[in-house]
């Protein structure tokens, strides 16, 4: 049985310490992180491996990053 490939867009989040978090707008509650960009990237596919395999596991529907849309901006705010 052919697998079928699913892309997903992922944040990276420069974190203070260094390192990135990893975020995936399309899977809530898919986090994770890496030391570097290509370390994140790398775990960010694990991450989101598991994710859909136990979103499988619980006969829910695959999201697909078609039908939700992320769009990124930057605001500026006084305090």
């Amino acid at each position: 049985m052919k697998k079928k490939v699913y892309s997903y867009q992922i944040t990276l989040v420069p974190e203070d310490e260094g390192g990135y978090t990893v975020l995936v707008p399309s899977l809530p509650g898919c986090v994770s992180y890496g030391r570097t960009v290509d370390e994140a990237a790398k775990m960010a596919k694990e991450a989101i491996a598991l994710h859909l395999e136990n979103l499988k596991a619980h006969r829910l529907a695959l999201p697909n990053e078609d039908s939700r849309p992320v769009l990124s901006t930057t605001v500026n705010v006084a305090v």
